[in-house]
């Protein structure tokens, strides 16, 4: 169990305090936007989603959760006087100490944002940000599967391929905050050259949504599989775990495990750490998670791997999120003399409640 500071045990004090107090947990995608009201324990109370697909203007972004928020509040008869921090995660490499997104490559335009100021401005509290697969690792350390796990690695595998790090039960972000980034790790049998920008990295380009995708284009052939040429990798995997499973979609399948088996075998082996939870719209999946754990039995020498899959799916965001939004608020209300940055995380003896 992860040592409680002082923080910790001034935060819940604070927390029990503000029984009124509501915070706001923000997860920004490349085509949704999520926005969670939660109260001081962390329960939310109601949320909303809105579509980014055509907004690429970070002002516009705000505005949106801003308008979301509003409505939010109107819905619970509540005010912006009952909010004491929001806080929201970016798909990109951002700076938590400056709150700055410095570069994405989903959100076109999106590089050097002064995302936390701007919330600031929008909504007169405390604010934070971080990366969207750091706080999917936080959702679960708070509220999930790895609750109370002091060092584990959470991997998401959507469209791309990235990973959030708790190490002694605090987020592990790295000198220049890529930390996590392995869609670009190199493996046996990925590509050697090296990604231009905005291109995805080596593993993210077979193991990772598309890359699946792309691969079933170019291996497909009448002769090999009756399935149809457009496939998405969740339905390529459908069919891969079927009593009478297509061979072509097998064959794809067992490449992405054995991909990702091996960057999940080579993470243990720097970190020692055994645990590790999937999560992401293909890393939920049945069959690959099945599979990744199939591989890593027949590698047990040096990394002992335990791998489960995320138990809050899509909302690991928005409740890590909600609770950087509540550390947020603590942070705030506390002296600066008796505030341990490092310890900034979250109590993992004080549960979110989730619904």
């Amino acid at each position: 169990m992860v040592q409680q500071s002082y923080l910790n045990v001034v935060g819940r004090e604070l927390h029990e305090q503000h029984d009124t107090g509501y915070v706001v947990g923000v997860d920004i995608g490349a085509t949704n936007l999520r926005v969670a009201l939660a109260d001081s324990s962390g329960t939310i109370v109601a949320r909303q989603s809105a579509s980014t697909a055509d907004t690429c203007s970070p002002q516009l972004v705000v505005d949106l959760i801003r308008q979301a928020v509003d409505q939010l509040l109107k819905e619970k008869g509540l005010s912006r006087n009952d909010l004491r921090a929001i806080a929201a995660g970016a798909p990109g490499v951002t700076d938590v100490n400056t709150g700055v997104v410095l570069a994405t490559s989903y959100l076109l335009g999106w590089r050097d944002i002064p995302l936390q100021a701007m919330l600031e401005s929008s909504f007169g509290i405390p604010a934070a940000v971080d990366n969207d697969v750091n706080l999917a690792a936080l959702g679960e350390f708070s509220a999930g599967i790895a609750r109370g796990v002091k060092d584990f690695v959470f991997l998401a595998v959507g469209t791309g391929i990235g990973a959030g790090i708790i190490l002694n039960g605090t987020l592990f972000r790295g000198m220049d905050w890529t930390a996590g980034e392995i869609g670009y790790m190199l493996v046996p049998g990925t590509q050697e050259e090296p990604a231009g920008p905005g291109e995805p990295g080596a593993l993210e380009s077979l193991a990772g949504g598309e890359g699946i995708r792309n691969h079933w284009l170019h291996e497909w052939n009448p002769k090999k599989t009756r399935l149809p040429q457009e496939l998405t990798a969740t339905q390529i995997f459908d069919h891969a775990m079927q009593e009478d499973g297509d061979p072509l979609a097998i064959a794809i399948l067992s490449q992405s495990a054995r991909l990702l088996a091996y960057s999940l075998y080579n993470v243990s082996l720097v970190l020692s750490c055994p645990f590790f939870v999937l999560g992401g719209t293909i890393g939920l999946h049945p069959a690959l998670s099945n599979a990744i754990q199939a591989v890593l039995r027949q590698r047990v020498d040096r990394a002992h791997c335990q791998v489960s899959c995320s138990i809050l799916g899509a909302d690991a965001q928005l409740y890590g999120a909600i609770r950087m939004a509540l550390d947020t608020a603590v942070a705030t209300e506390i002296p600066a003399s008796l505030q341990e940055p490092s310890a900034l995380a979250h109590d993992p003896d004080r549960p979110i409640q989730r619904r």
